[in-house]
């Protein structure tokens, strides 16, 4: 490896994030040896997602872009999608399409799933509730939709798409910036607006959802009530750990710099920069906020260029990585780890310089085991 490039990382990634972290019993920094990525399965057409559906069945759920949902069970493909809504998307620009999927907490009694994606028209953002048909747990019903947001899309880039239950029971949505390039209308910085935020919403408390009473702007006085963080330029993934709750939100970058940002457990209405910083560097030239806090870990374009937001391992397949959060870069199909050591300070390295893979998701299954799908078409599992 280049020394200037190591010491570049590692002096750059360690840097701690300006909110607090909680110190955790001693971790052995991983080795690439302590693992392997074992393909599953292949021939997805431009899979971003695998998730399990939390109910019991052991199933996993893989979104292609195009619009279908497919079923991996006991290792094999279902013939038939679980959903197929390709006929109400547009995939043209290519990070448009189906971009989320997320099975509501108590699914295995009410059935209810959630999707983003791109409406076929002009675009726009479309989170919406679907149910699985009555006859058969391995297909949705997809007359069934219920659309509880439409969000205008500018531009074809920075679509976000991700969607997540939180420990708290809410939807999360992250949203992109609305496109082009350097945030040209300012929906970062602009608190009323849902394009470059993380959203949080009720879906059981409202028609068609509610707003949680501690959103920071949950009354509309100073940003949308929907909104739960903001400055965000194209967050791809973001997760939640399933042990502590703390959130991790990879943020793709401009011109120089990739990032993950920290925010610990049930805090809200935190401002991660964007546009007036890339990353921990001033991007437009105004003042950031005192209170914004900067990403715990970045690189720069000759190590990646768009960032993929990872997990903090779970699993008990890999007891090396547990505790330690994972992400990557669908780019250069790098891998990353990082964690708080004991003091409270990150640490994180490079932990392969290739995967090999064109990362497009990380994703975990009901046990907390992890995955990635790669968007040459296959879903890996960490072993």
């Amino acid at each position: 490896m280049d020394k200037r490039i190591l010491a570049l990382v590692m002096v750059v990634m360690a840097l701690a994030v300006s909110v607090s972290v909680s110190a955790q019993d001693a971790i052995t920094p991983p080795s690439a040896d302590d693992f392997q990525l074992v393909e599953i399965a292949s021939g997805f057409a431009r899979p971003l997602y695998v998730t399990g559906a939390g109910d019991g069945s052991g199933r996993l759920f893989v979104v292609e872009q195009y619009g279908a949902i497919q079923i991996l069970q006991d290792g094999q493909r279902v013939d038939q999608p679980f959903l197929d809504i390709a006929d109400r998307l547009t995939s043209r620009g290519n990070e448009q399409g189906l971009l989320g999927l997320a099975f509501h907490p108590n699914y295995a009694e009410n059935g209810y799933f959630y999707v983003n994606y791109s409406a076929e028209d002009d675009g726009d953002t479309i989170v919406a509730r679907y149910n699985v048909s009555a006859d058969d747990p391995n297909v949705a019903d997809p007359a069934s939709e219920v659309i509880l947001l439409r969000v205008d899309q500018p531009f074809e880039n920075h679509n976000g798409g991700h969607l997540q239950f939180g420990p708290d029971g809410y939807l999360y949505i992250g949203l992109g910036d609305g496109g082009s390039q350097g945030d040209p209308y300012g929906n970062g910085q602009n608190t009323r607006a849902l394009l470059g935020k993380l959203l949080r919403i009720d879906v059981d408390g409202g028609d068609p959802y509610g707003i949680p009473a501690d959103n920071p702007f949950a009354d509309g006085v100073g940003g949308a009530p929907e909104v739960w963080a903001y400055g965000l330029r194209n967050p791809w993934r973001f997760t939640f750990d399933r042990e502590t709750g703390d959130l991790y939100v990879g943020d793709v970058g401009q011109n120089t710099y990739e990032e993950v940002n920290f925010v610990p457990a049930g805090v809200g209405g935190v401002n991660f920069g964007w546009n007036i910083y890339e990353g921990m560097h001033p991007y437009s030239g105004g003042t950031l906020p005192a209170d914004a806090v900067l990403p715990f870990a970045e690189y720069m374009h000759n190590e990646g260029v768009s960032v993929t937001g990872g997990y903090v391992y779970r699993g008990g397949l890999v007891p090396e990585l547990q505790g330690i959060y994972l992400f990557s870069d669908f780019g250069s199909g790098r891998l990353w780890y990082a964690y708080p050591d004991a003091a409270g300070n990150w640490q994180s390295a490079i932990l392969m310089r290739s995967t090999n893979q064109a990362i497009s998701s990380f994703g975990e299954d009901d046990d907390g085991e992890l995955y990635i799908t790669s968007f040459t078409g296959s879903v890996l599992r960490f072993e």
